[in-house]
């Protein structure tokens, strides 16, 4: 059965915003209330279902080179094994705890919090969501968990993320994409960007391929996707054959404004441009461009 609209902001009311902040602060303010502790670092066990899988190993060398000279200066966050296990399940603060392993830590400062499977999921996704550490597949898979395991509504997640309806929708639309796709955007290839031009593209695995080999950008890819997908209702049309200054026209009017082009030249000189546009979003952001 799907949440009330508020059970999300009274739940996590009280203390989430001051537990995912992006400064020491926060978790100096919850110390207070809460208490930090030292904690045996192989009393901890990473979470299973953090929907942060990949950590750059360029990051976590840097972030173990910190530790060692200057400590964790911000704890981590954890609960009590569940299933009455010995030791603690992260919830929060993977990567500064995997940096502490390397740099060869016996004890690591943590917040023990008392939270449930659902309380310890949304901490996890708005911490990362908040400090950009997922790619926009973890994201959605992130998103999909509470979906599939909590019975949450779009609304719910908007609500417990801070983010708008549309970029949960769009976010999760991502899972549709082929395996192929989904590669490049867990190897940093691809863009949250680029997957979503993707998306409604007719053969995305392709598109994708062009578009890491030719570093194409967020806005060319979105205009050659909506070509792609217009193609067979523009060759239906007749019309004369283009000239190759015409086409490298198109082109570049096509990556200045994001969105597919059509330049047609009439028989007497005149013509007309054609730009197509799927949401009122990118006609809107069309005419804020022509202004």
């Amino acid at each position: 059965m799907a949440m009330t609209d508020d059970t999300p902001r009274r739940r996590l009311g009280r203390g989430l915003a001051a537990l995912i902040g992006d400064s020491a602060d926060a978790f100096e303010a919850v110390e207070r209330v809460r208490g930090t502790r030292k904690v045996a670092i192989d009393l901890i066990r990473r979470n299973p279902k953090n929907p942060r899988k990949t950590f750059r190993e360029d990051e976590l060398e840097d972030l173990t080179a910190s530790i060692r000279q200057r400590g964790v200066i911000q704890p981590i966050l954890v609960r009590p094994a569940p299933g009455g296990e010995q030791g603690y399940e992260l919830i929060a603060g993977e990567r500064r705890w995997r940096a502490a392993q390397a740099a060869g830590m016996v004890e690591i400062p943590v917040i023990v919090q008392e939270v449930s499977d659902r309380e310890a999921l949304e901490i996890a996704i708005v911490e990362n969501v908040q400090r950009q550490d997922l790619n926009a597949l973890e994201e959605a898979e992130g998103y999909e968990q509470l979906i599939a395991g909590f019975s949450y509504t779009q609304a719910d997640l908007a609500s417990v993320i801070g983010k708008s309806r549309s970029h949960v929708a769009n976010t999760l639309r991502l899972l549709k994409l082929p395996p192929a796709v989904k590669d490049y955007i867990q190897d940093g290839a691809l863009t949250a960007g680029h997957a979503r031009a993707l998306v409604t593209a007719p053969d995305p695995a392709a598109l994708a391929k062009r578009v890491v080999m030719e570093g194409l950008s967020v806005r060319a890819t979105e205009a050659m996707a909506q070509k792609v997908a217009d193609r067979p209702k523009i060759e239906r049309r007749p019309r004369l054959a283009k000239d190759a200054d015409s086409v490298a026209l198109e082109k570049r009017l096509a990556e200045g404004l994001g969105l597919a082009v059509d330049l047609r030249h009439g028989p007497d000189g005149a013509g007309e441009l054609r730009i197509r546009y799927r949401t009122p979003e990118e006609l809107e952001r069309l005419v804020d461009r022509l202004r």
